[in-house]
Order: C-alpha cells, then structure tokens, then sequence
C-alpha cells in the first residue's frame, strides 16, 4: 500500500522507472564488454599507465591508445552509476520490486571486484591472468545485469526461482556456454589464436603442442556448449507454454549462435586478426546475454497449456493490468466472476 500511495503523489509507477534503468544498465554494459574487447585486441590495455585517471588528465586524449582506454574506463563509471541506482530503486520499491533487488544488488557487488580488478590489471602492465579473470568476471557481471534486466518484467506474485525453475538441461547450457568464454580468454592469453588455421578440425599445425592443444580444448567446449545451447531453447521453443518473448529471444539465441560459430571460423582462418576478434567477441557477448535471459524468464512458473485459442505473452499483458502487478489480475474480477456464475 505504500508503494501503491507514492505512486499517486508523484505519477510515477516505480516498477517502470526500474524497467527503464535496468534495460539502459543492460545495454551500457554491453558495450562496455565490447569496448574492453576492442581496448584488448587493440593493445590499448596500457594506453593509460596510471589509474584511475589516464596520464594524470580528465579530459579527452589525441592518442589512439590512450582514449581507447580512457573511453572505456569512463564507460565503466557510468555502468557503475547506473547499477547503484537501480538497486536505490529497487530497495525504494519494496514489495514490488523485492525479486529484483536480490540480482541489483549482487551486480553492484560484481562491479565492485571488477573495478579492483581493472585497477590491479593496470598496475600490473596487464599481467595475462589479470586481463584473463577482468574478461571473466565482466562476463560474469553482464550476465547478472540480464538477469536484473528481465527480472521487472517479472510479476511479484508469480513464483520464480532461478535455482530451481530453469531446470538441469538450462543450467547446464549456462555454465557450459560460460566455459566456452573461460576457454576463448585462455586461447587468447595463450598466444594460440593462430595455432590452428584449418576449421573445425586442427590439420598438421606448424605451431607447437601447447597452443594447438588450447585450441582443440576451445573448440571441443564450442561443441559441448553449442549441442546444450541448441538442446535447451529449442526444447523450450516447443512447449505449448512459452511465451511468445521468451520463444522470440530463444530464436534470436539460435541466430546468435550460428552467427558465432561463423565468426569462430573466420577468427581460426583469417589468423586471429584484430578486427574479426572484436566482432567474435561482440556477437558472443550477444549470445551469452540472449540465453542468460531466456534462462531467467524460464524460471517463472509454468501456467496450464491452454485448451485453445490463441497464447498470450505474460509480459504483455500489463497492458490491460494495474501497475502493481505486470502478470495478475485484479482480485475484483475474479470474485466478480464467482457472482455471476
């Protein structure tokens, strides 16, 4: 009742404010992830030598290096502003907004260590394990602020539970298509990008043992993770229940994934360029963001199949719902209902 009281002094429905900065928080850190792959493959780790600031200055650079990484870290603030306020939101919220505050506030957690960890990977002259566990925790990070990002759309009273909705079969495309990232970063720290110029397989390599077993180890976990991946939304696509948001990004994850497995490919025979590795990481980040979030929206429990007539997305139907509730109907149409009949 409080929230429902805030609401009618100021106008503003909380729940969609909270909607707003969780999808901008989103975005913003997707290309932040990108941007950190571009600072990668260009060598710009270093353009900065001090930290935080970049060459003891604040305002723009003229060098390559330097801005590429003084853009990024500036990025990184503002990612860091956004999800400080989206877990203030969520908190202020209260029952509302109860099952998001839980992920805001473990992505504020995240990107605390994240910065640590930028400040140690400076520090250190970008130090191999640093830049490799800075990828892996903004990975991480990025799949948190999904999961952030679908929770408000997300009805308080429905249940929903990420340990146990998804089931085996989604969590295991998760942590599989997780360990593909773990696998490319070590590929990449390794020196082995180049390692094997023939696809898929790795025909009389001239390179020596170590960085073509890494890309064999990569490529296998590509395989793994791709057979779960497709296993898990295709699965999801034909059960009569799901959504029609939810059956949308399971088909944009399927797109997402050949396109990476394309990207791959091009990656291995094009030698590991610069360019073609930013676009790799960029339609990876991609991919991992759709699953993440078909995974978090089959944590919602399962309405009946219906009989027939046509499906309805939940998410849609706040269209016709009070703002306190996205996927409820009103308690007076139903005892309105029981009169009647």
């Amino acid at each position: 009742m409080t929230e429902l009281k805030n609401e009618g002094k100021t106008g503003i429905d909380p729940m969609r404010l909270i909607r707003v900065f969780a999808v901008l928080t989103l975005l913003a850190t997707y290309c932040l992830i990108v941007l950190g792959g571009t600072v990668r493959v260009t060598n710009s780790g270093m353009g900065c030598k001090d930290w935080p600031l970049c060459s003891s200055q604040v305002g723009p650079l003229s060098t390559f290096h330097p801005l590429m990484e003084q853009s990024h870290r500036y990025l990184a603030s503002l990612v860091t502003v956004l999800i400080i306020v989206l877990a203030v939101a969520t908190w202020r919220a209260g029952r509302l907004a109860h099952h998001v505050f839980i992920p805001a506030l473990a992505s504020v957690s995240v990107i605390v260590v994240q910065i640590v960890l930028g400040a140690i990977t400076v520090i250190t002259n970008n130090a191999p394990v640093t830049v490799a566990l800075h990828l892996l925790v903004a990975t991480f990070f990025l799949g948190i602020v999904t999961v952030t990002a679908v929770a408000p759309f997300v009805s308080p009273e429905r249940s929903w539970s990420l340990t146990n909705g998804p089931g085996r079969l989604a969590w295991s495309a998760v942590v599989a298509l997780y360990l593909v990232f773990i696998s490319g970063s070590i590929v990449v720290n390794g020196g082995a990008q180049s390692a094997c110029t023939s696809w898929p397989a790795c025909f009389s390599s001239p390179a020596a043992a170590g960085p073509v077993t890494l890309q064999l180890v990569h490529r296998s976990m590509v395989l793994i993770g791709s057979v779960l991946v497709i296993a898990f939304v295709v699965g999801l696509v034909r059960r009569k229940v799901t959504d029609a948001v939810e059956r949308n990004l399971a088909y944009a994850a399927l797109v997402l994934l050949a396109l990476q497995i394309v990207a791959g490919a091009i990656t291995a025979l094009d030698g590991g360029r610069a360019g073609i590795a930013d676009v790799h990481l960029a339609v990876g980040s991609a991919l991992w963001c759709c699953v993440v979030a078909v995974f978090a929206l089959s944590a919602r429990s399962r309405p009946p199949a219906p009989e027939s007539g046509p499906q309805h997305s939940p998410l849609e139907s706040r269209h016709v719902q009070p703002s306190s509730s996205i996927e409820s109907f009103p308690p007076q149409s139903r005892s309105s209902s029981n009169k009647d009949s």
